[in-house]
């Protein structure tokens, strides 16, 4: 999920089962008889793909029902919702998700989670990258906040009926040859815009720049905006600038149509087939999905990302201390990021596990996507999974975050100039880290 980062997300069709947000109460409010059923509230963000999950434990469960709640991918929601409900006491599902971006500062406060260490989770080490295991862990390695979900390996996904309409290849493979480099992406899109198919080349800059800059660091220092301790770097590690300064190159080329990532005119870019290319980690491809419809089937592929690899997004689940159904919610968890749950979730909209087991299953390996021309997305996300980067992202990544792609934004709806954009970014960055 997808990051979102935030998954970053909003606008997004929701699961199936957050129609039930209104007439639900909170996970931490909810009273059950003692002879009847118990309701777990699962909280999330963007498309987990647990529907079907749902179902089956419900199953095998009969005294247990499942409510999922979302916001859509919309982090910028979520997030102060979960953390209101976490510093009131009440409030939050019984299992909630987590973005990565986001994770440093809930591990701040340890004390509003239960640690699944106590819990048996330990036996679980060995499902999940060492990496992603570690990242749940506290400072100190006392405590597992929560299990992971996904990673967000990259791709690039493309639509082929503009790709033919402005004489560029279709088949991946030619079109991965395409562009080895960002430079090269770049020269692409000027040929595909020049052919003035009616559509853009990419649908945001500020999705490219996130891209850029998690490949950069992941390939570099290892950290984006802050540094291992913590200290704030967006103004001295060299990947911010550098993304910045590539994101400002293909601004430049004027090959963004300038649909803001997740509000409704990037939904309806989509749909309208206004963008030939979008920056696509593992869980994009179930927002493509979404947004575009069903008429969009097979005009979609996925060719490799420019650059090196890199890994954008990637979630957790934790239980608050709040819940009323701890043990029952911790074995919920532990069943939606085993190998088969993430097997499932990928199946469903297209996390990407970050079970090693999982990554290791012919079920994924082997995996095609019937929406994006029978691409082999096991073979395209799974295969360098294991090889990923992990960045590190500090106490206030979010809020950092926001305000240097605002700039970035700025600067493509032309309110600014690239480096009235990198003062502005650095400036509010800086006061946005000090809140």
């Amino acid at each position: 999920m997808l990051t979102f980062t935030r998954r970053r997300l909003v606008a997004v069709a929701l699961v199936a089962a957050t129609a039930l947000l209104g007439t639900t109460a909170c996970g931490g409010d909810e009273e059950t008889a003692a002879d009847g059923p118990i309701t777990l509230t699962v909280d999330v963000f963007g498309q987990f793909g647990y529907a079907d999950l749902y179902q089956e434990y419900m199953a095998s469960h009969p005294n247990v029902k499942i409510v999922e709640r979302g916001t859509g991918g919309n982090l910028d929601e979520y997030s102060p919702k979960l953390t209101q409900w976490l510093a009131a006491g009440k409030g939050a599902g019984d299992v909630v998700a987590i973005e990565e971006g986001l994770l440093v500062e809930y591990k701040a406060n340890p004390q509003n989670f239960v640690n699944l260490l106590d819990h048996g989770a330990d036996d679980l080490k060995g499902n999940f990258l060492d990496w992603k295991w570690n990242q749940g862990l506290t400072a100190d390695g006392k405590q597992l906040i929560g299990l992971g979900t996904d990673v967000g390996g990259m791709a690039m996904c493309y639509r082929t009926d503009l790709f033919a309409k402005a004489g560029l290849p279709t088949d991946r493979e030619a079109v991965s040859k395409l562009w080895p480099t960002w430079p090269d992406y770049i020269k692409v899109g000027e040929q595909f815009t020049a052919k003035k198919t009616g559509a853009s080349f990419l649908d945001a800059a500020t999705n490219t720049f996130n891209t850029i800059l998690l490949q950069t660091a992941g390939n570099s220092s290892g950290y984006s905006y802050y540094d291992t301790s913590d200290k704030l770097v967006v103004d001295s590690n060299p990947a911010v600038k550098q993304a910045y300064d590539t994101t400002m190159d293909i601004i430049d080329s004027g090959l963004s149509g300038k649909y803001g990532s997740w509000s409704e005119e990037w939904v309806s870019a989509f749909k309208q087939s206004k963008f030939a290319t979008i920056a696509c980690p593992a869980w994009m491809t179930g927002v493509i999905e979404g947004n575009a419809g069903a008429g969009a089937k097979g005009k979609w592929d996925i060719a490799q990302v420019p650059g090196n690899g890199g890994n954008w997004g990637g979630s957790f689940l934790a239980v608050p201390k709040q819940s009323k159904h701890q043990a029952e919610a911790i074995e919920l968890a532990k069943f939606l990021t085993s190998a088969k749950g993430q097997i499932g979730a990928f199946k469903a909209k297209g996390p990407l596990p970050s079970s090693s087991q999982a990554l290791a299953d012919p079920a994924i390996l082997e995996s095609k996507n019937a929406y994006f021309s029978e691409a082999p997305v096991g073979k395209i996300f799974a295969e360098g999974a294991k090889n990923l980067k992990p960045v590190y992202m500090g106490p206030k990544n979010q809020a950092v975050r926001t305000e240097v792609e605002n700039a970035v934004r700025s600067v493509e709806l032309g309110k600014r100039s690239p480096d009235q954009g990198w003062t502005d970014a650095v400036a509010n960055a800086k006061k946005a880290a000090a809140k």
